[in-house]
């Protein structure tokens, strides 16, 4: 090991015996009141396609159909999944950890935003401190007894992302897209980045895929043809589901009403999770 080591081998070319011995796990440790069963992460390659629109849509789904579900938001610097459930005010906790939100449905919830002293306060911290919190919203929580964990991630391949893959033991990721092909490169570096750490992609979404007119019911592609197929090909993966573009989906969001919402699109994937 080298005298300046950081234990971060990731990020280390130094052939060390450590290193190679595979000395480093890094794997956080759950909560010794947490008994999760399946942890599904759900990623993007960049902001804006509605990764976490996703996450909660999915989580209701799953709630729907009876199955104990929880949320770990963590995209820290832009937590949004309070606001999507009408979830306010701070995590309570004692000496044997914190204590998660919970939404109408009896959802889980641990967000950054439930803890700072106002909703609209920045998080203006470095990468380390980043994922820190995410490792410690899975050691320090209380979680109890869950069927399904969503894990909803900041976009990219960053620090935080490169935490929950070495840190969480997930089961698999769902990667969310949008029509236009820049985002299909970028979707594929999100699946082979999952590749690289060894955790299974369960399929692609992609988000505002059409736009249905309500006179007509003529199916408009705002964002230009699909490229679904041709993303999901070139990375070696199934497209799942293709989401349209609904005004009352992004209304309920807003107002903290998601769990109201109908969401027929990604029942096969939630079919999919019941299997794993």
């Amino acid at each position: 090991m080298s005298e300046n080591c950081n234990h971060d081998c990731a990020s280390c070319g130094e052939d060390c015996p450590s290193r190679n011995a595979g000395e480093f796990d890094f794997s956080a440790p759950a909560n010794a009141s947490s008994h999760v069963k399946k942890v599904i992460g759900v990623v993007s390659g960049k902001g804006g396609v509605g990764k976490s629109m996703v996450t909660s849509l999915m989580a209701t789904l799953m709630r729907r159909r009876g199955h104990a579900v929880a949320i770990l938001d963590a995209d820290i610097t832009g937590p949004s999944i309070p606001q999507a459930f009408g979830v306010h005010g701070s995590l309570s906790g004692d000496e044997e950890g914190m204590t998660p939100a919970a939404s109408g449905t009896g959802i889980e919830l641990v967000s950054l935003n439930l803890l700072l002293p106002r909703e609209t306060d920045p998080v203006v911290w470095r990468g380390p401190m980043l994922a820190g919190v995410v490792k410690q919203f899975w050691s320090d929580v209380k979680w109890g007894d869950v069927d399904f964990m969503f894990v909803d991630m900041p976009p990219g391949t960053g620090d935080v992302p490169l935490t929950v893959f070495q840190s969480l033991p997930l089961d698999g990721i769902l990667i969310v897209t949008s029509p236009q092909e820049l985002v299909g490169m970028i979707v594929e570096k999100a699946a082979n980045m999952a590749r690289m750490m060894n955790v299974p992609v369960l399929g692609i979404i992609e988000n505002m895929s059409y736009f249905k007119c309500d006179a007509c019911g003529k199916e408009h592609r705002v964002f230009g043809e699909s490229h679904l197929e041709e993303t999901a090909a070139r990375s070696n993966v199934a497209a799942i589901a293709r989401m349209p573009i609904d005004p009352a989906m992004a209304a309920a969001c807003d107002t903290g009403n998601v769990e109201s919402l109908d969401a027929p699109w990604l029942a096969g994937i939630a079919d999919m999770l019941e299997k794993l």
